[in-house]
């Protein structure tokens, strides 16, 4: 035994350097393999890192909207405070309008122009100066002629209310209707522009420009423009619209005619209560003492809900 462990010794001695080269190459071998491992924690480090990167931004953008939100939430608020204060503001004008009566506000106005006209009429009086004058200061001349033919003309619309006769009741019928004519001014111009070119074209008018540059239609045989003998009006032909205004103005006109033949007459719109003129004076007496205390009965009567 002692001697085959010494002879085997040395072979062993010998073949430690081989063995020990090998243990080396698998120890390097054995680090090769594991740089993969460092590689692969390194890139989940980098991914856990992103993704904490990306939550914090997440976070971010959630917060940033959040606060957006709650911006845009305080302006619509504070809108719909501001339009609920408003539409008070407006009901209790409006309230307040309503529980006004125009007349009453337009009585107290003309009573305060008058006040007012007769203090400053009384101070300027008092001054020793010329009233009518000191107050035409304020308007030029054509605006002074102006507001005295307005006033002269008044003043002889109150003169002519009474009836004098039925042809000075006719003219002033006639005024009230030319007050209230609105001619179409385009439709006259364009038929007027045909008239003349039709008539043109057939040699009825020449046109000529004079030196200004004007032109000028002069009528060759006296057939155009109209003189006491035409008769070329019989050959208009009015649109629709012309037809059913006039037809409401003669509707009109028959309404205020039998209107004003009613009030001559004393005649109502009511219920005819009576079967002669005597029946129905009495009836008016007798409404006038009593409707106040069978206004109800009768309208319960005619509702149907009377016991």
């Amino acid at each position: 035994m002692p001697a085959e462990q010494s002879t085997s010794s040395p072979s062993d001695a010998k073949e430690n350097p081989k063995q020990s080269a090998e243990i080396e190459q698998l120890d390097g071998d054995s680090k090769e393999s594991g740089s993969p491992l460092k590689e692969a924690e390194g890139e989940s480090a980098a991914n856990a890192g992103a993704k904490e990167e990306s939550s914090d931004k997440n976070e971010d953008d959630a917060a940033s909207k959040a606060r957006q939100r709650q911006e845009r939430f305080k302006a619509l608020k504070a809108r719909a405070k501001t339009a609920t204060e408003r539409n008070l503001k407006e009901t209790a004008a409006e309230t307040q309008r309503l529980a006004t009566d125009p007349s009453l506000l337009s009585s107290l106005s003309r009573k305060h122009a008058f006040a007012s006209h007769n203090l400053l009429k009384a101070d300027t009086e008092a001054a020793g100066e010329d009233f009518e004058r000191k107050r035409a200061w304020d308007w030029t001349i054509d605006e002074s002629e102006k507001w005295d033919k307005r006033m002269e003309k008044k003043q002889r619309h109150r003169d002519n209310v009474a009836f004098q006769d039925y042809t000075q009741d006719a003219r002033k019928v006639y005024k009230r209707q030319l007050r209230e004519v609105q001619p179409d001014l385009e439709s006259y111009e364009r038929e007027k522009m045909a008239a003349i070119e039709k008539a043109a074209a057939n040699g009825d008018l020449e046109i000529v420009e004079t030196n200004d540059g004007e032109m000028i239609a002069v009528d060759k045989n006296g057939s155009f423009y109209s003189t006491a003998d035409s008769v070329g009006f019989t050959e208009n032909k009015p649109d629709r619209a012309a037809v059913d205004k006039l037809v409401d103005n003669l509707r009109k006109a028959e309404e205020v005619r039998l209107k004003k033949r009613r009030d001559r007459r004393g005649d109502d719109d009511g219920d005819v209560t009576y079967i002669n003129e005597k029946n129905k004076q009495f009836n008016q007496k007798l409404a006038r003492f009593y409707n106040k205390y069978t206004t109800e009965i009768r309208d319960s009567f005619e509702r149907g809900t009377m016991i």
